[in-house]
């Protein structure tokens, strides 16, 4: 099997279509937000994750100088939807490139919910949302990673399974590489082995189709 090996600083290398074809899935932050004069503003950004549970706070970059992130910046409070696939087109409509004084929600008829502690409300049909205030961002040049802390979780009870939200019954969603998207798929089950000795002696092993069995 030949392998290429390509250097992201050459001229001939798209780093950036490299790293979203290679990172896959991305989870997407849906991410509300209103300026300081009060104009609201959704958006999806698929570089997103979670970065601490204690405190509880979630990261997500702002490619170049956006709305999102000049209102964050303004008013240091935002909220981050779950993209769903009953929502992937309105999700996909949202990542236009609509004027700063264009409300996107509002522009595609996307209804809205009232946060409980701040500002920019959320995605109404959304299954869950986190309410996040700023907890500090980080400078990259083309991009800004914006760190927020969760102040309030939101989560319709049709989706609870047993104290959390279930996947496959919230349905989400996630970005590939090129224009592609992943949809929700089946799920498995695999406990953690807290020591060596937990783990099975068959992972490693191989047959000629592959990995051997379970």
């Amino acid at each position: 099997m030949t392998r290429l090996h390509l250097d992201p600083d050459s001229a001939d290398v798209n780093a950036y279509k490299l790293m979203t074809s290679l990172v896959v899935p991305r989870p997407i932050a849906w991410v509300a937000s209103r300026s300081a004069a009060g104009v609201g503003n959704l958006a999806p950004h698929s570089f997103f994750t979670v970065v601490c549970a204690d405190p509880p706070i979630v990261a997500f970059a702002s490619i170049g100088d956006k709305d999102t992130l000049r209102n964050v910046l303004e008013t240091r409070e935002f909220t981050i939807s779950v993209a769903t696939e009953a929502l992937m087109d309105e999700v996909n409509a949202t990542g236009a490139h609509f004027d700063a004084d264009t409300d996107e929600a509002a522009a595609l008829g996307i209804e809205m919910r009232p946060s409980t502690v701040v500002g920019p409300p959320a995605v109404a049909g959304s299954p869950g949302a986190m309410e996040c205030t700023l907890h500090s961002t980080v400078d990259f040049g083309s991009s800004t990673l914006v760190l927020g802390t969760v102040v309030s979780f939101s989560v319709d009870e049709d989706v609870m399974e047993d104290g959390l939200p279930a996947y496959d019954r919230m349905g989400p969603v996630a970005r590939l590489g090129r224009e592609e998207w992943g949809l929700p798929s089946p799920t498995v089950s695999v406990a953690r082995p807290a020591r060596p000795q937990d783990i099975d002696p068959q992972v490693g092993s191989r047959t000629e189709t592959g990995l051997s069995e379970r």
